[in-house]
């Protein structure tokens, strides 16, 4: 969520450091701050609340300067105000900003106050200046203190670092969040997105995870997690192919289905560390909120009620607490029973959603807290939840939602976790799933393969008016979100049912002009999953079956079999969607639809 810039240059770098964060705004944060090295001190300037404020200050009390870091900040640790802004200093002489959270930061902090350090925010970031300071006194020079510090840190971090003592360096390090270097003519650049240094370079270095580096203004230094001294290849920012243009893809929905790989990663990047989820990207006080936690009850619509639905599988399952999920657009119409320690979980792509937005604030005072999986920081849902988990998928054109939908059950996954680790989740299952997760975008990658397949399969849809999809367990609210999809852009009517409801009423439908859409990964249920498809064969129904393998459904006349590669059962849910994804948008094009913007649709709902 936050943001870091920083520059070394011979050039005054104030305002160059106050562009990025502006351009860095749309990670959404909640103060702001600066520091810059004069020539013969480190001046600092902070404020709560826009990088507007910032600037004001910054109008009345200029830093001038040739060597500065800047950062946006999204509270974890401690309330968004002044005192809990970026950079953070450790006496005079040193400065530091940092992206991710530090898991371990109460027993490092423990240690340095009885070091006699003093503290002066409710930061982890804070450890980390005290820390770099120590090893400095120590007599380490400051790249070696910032080696010495992040093998004493656990969890996330990307870190800006400067020092008095040292004003022709500009040092930085990454763990498990972003950081990009921008390579000037005799100045040089860091920031979290290239978006933020795009009005001063377009050549960027992407670090590696574990990676230190050194910036002085004629060259950079870099080393590997192993202390190697490296290089890495210097890039050119493709400007024509940003997340609002299509690029090389005829859709923004193709586009946007292909971006999932990465955006998962977004979505998990600085909130994993080694074997579990950091709660703490939830939000100052989100631990003390999740202790308290005995029911969860989400809100949705759309596609977002289907990673709802998914959701409540994975909490009951792993958390082992009652969880309910509904449609916004009945909830708040109803009288609604709320349990004492109930954490109500809105689920948004804008942020917007009139009927979602008005069932938060109608119930916020009836909660425990409120918490919004959203993927507009600015958004309403977001400044009016107790707490809030971004899913990171950037901007998403196409009306029929994709990679919001897979972001969404990552985000949901990791916070399944967060809650289940107190209701008698095992640390060693919490340690295994983190370890799937990671997985998870090489999966995604390995399905998208699959696509020349899937499209060839779409030719059976083109002159069919109605479709049917199965599934089981948490596959089924997947089946419905295939099924949404299907009728959301081809305009083919579309149903989705448990399987084992076949019997009783939609197996009347079934008939050679009906196709039959399954999602049968090799698990516990494929067995009773396989039944409900001889039903649909012995009705003369035409199957299309993607399968977790080649043994789980085997192909013959009227059923034509998609292996998937082996995944994970947690996981099942989020690989399986990009299939039908993917089947869905072959199906439209077939029959000339507008992709991307469907007839009588719109992207955010924000009316009833």
């Amino acid at each position: 969520m936050c943001g870091i810039v920083g520059a070394i240059a011979a050039r005054p770098v104030a305002e160059i450091l106050l562009e990025g964060l502006r351009r860095l705004e749309y990670r959404g944060y909640d103060s702001a701050g600066m520091a810059v090295w004069d020539g013969e001190q480190i001046n600092r300037l902070r404020r709560a609340g826009k990088v507007q404020a910032l600037a004001d200050a910054l109008a009345q009390h200029p830093l001038d300067g040739q060597l500065g870091i800047a950062h946006t900040r999204w509270a974890t640790h401690g309330k968004p105000t002044e005192n809990n802004a970026h950079p953070h200093m450790s006496g005079e002489r040193l400065a530091v900003v940092h992206n991710g959270i530090i898991e371990n930061f109460e027993s490092l902090k423990r240690d340095l106050q009885a070091q006699g350090y003093e503290f002066s925010s409710d930061t982890d970031t804070e450890v980390i200046a005290h820390l770099l300071d120590s090893a400095v006194e120590a007599g380490d020079n400051i790249l070696e203190a910032v080696r010495k510090t992040v093998a004493r840190l656990d969890g996330a971090f990307a870190l800006g670092v400067m020092h008095q003592d040292y004003p022709g360096e500009l040092i930085t390090a990454r763990k498990g969040s972003p950081l990009v270097i921008g390579v000037g003519i005799g100045e040089n650049f860091i920031g979290s997105d290239p978006l933020a240094l795009l009005q001063v370079t377009d050549r960027f270095i992407y670090l590696e995870e574990g990676d230190v580096a050194r910036l002085k203004r004629l060259g950079i230094e870099i080393w590997n997690a192993t202390g190697e001294s490296v290089e890495r290849p210097v890039l050119q920012f493709q400007h024509g192919s940003g997340s609002v243009d299509k690029g090389e893809y005829k859709h923004y929905m193709l586009k946007e289905i292909y971006e999932q790989p990465k955006v998962v990663h977004a979505a998990m990047e600085g909130r994993l560390g080694k074997d579990s989820v950091l709660e703490q990207a939830f939000g100052a006080g989100a631990g003390e909120i999740f202790d308290q936690v005995k029911q969860v009850q989400i809100v949705a619509c759309g596609t977002s009620y289907h990673a709802g639905l998914v959701a409540k599988y994975w909490i009951e399952d792993l958390a082992g607490i009652p969880c309910m999920v509904e449609v916004a657009s009945e909830f708040r119409y109803r009288r609604v029973v709320l349990p004492p320690g109930t954490l109500f979980i809105s689920i948004s792509q804008s942020g917007e959603t009139a009927d979602t937005l008005a069932a938060l604030r109608e119930i916020r005072d009836r909660v425990l807290a409120s918490l919004t999986i959203c993927n507009v920081p600015g958004s309403s849902l977001v400044r009016e939840s107790d707490l809030c988990l971004m899913t990171n998928a950037g901007p998403e054109i196409g009306v029929a939602s994709t990679k919001a939908f897979t972001t969404q059950l990552v985000a949901l996954l990791q916070t399944t976790l967060v809650l289940g680790r107190r209701h008698g989740l095992k640390p060693e299952t919490e340690a295994r799933i983190v370890e799937e997760l990671k997985q998870l975008p090489g999966l995604l990658e390995r399905v998208l393969g699959l696509d020349p397949a899937i499209e060839k399969m779409s030719e059976a849809f083109a002159e069919k008016h109605h479709a049917l999809f199965l599934g089981r367990g948490t596959l089924n609210p997947v089946a419905m979100e295939g099924a949404l999809k299907l009728k959301e852009i081809s305009y083919i009517h579309a149903e989705a049912y448990a399987a084992g409801e076949l019997k009783h009423g939609p197996l009347a439908l079934v008939d050679k002009d009906m196709p039959v859409v399954t999602v049968a990964p090799r698990n516990e249920m494929l067995d009773k999953l396989k039944a409900n498809l001889q039903e649909v064969r012995a009705r003369g129904g035409e199957l299309f079956v993607f399968a977790g393998s080649s043994q789980a459904v085997e192909p013959e006349e009227g059923v034509q079999v998609l292996e998937l590669p082996p995944v994970p059962g947690i996981l099942e849910p989020i690989v399986y969607t990009v299939p039908l994804q993917l089947l869905s948008y072959h199906v439209a094009v077939l029959k000339g639809t507008d992709v991307d913007q469907p007839r009588n649709l719109a992207k955010s709902v924000t009316v009833e």
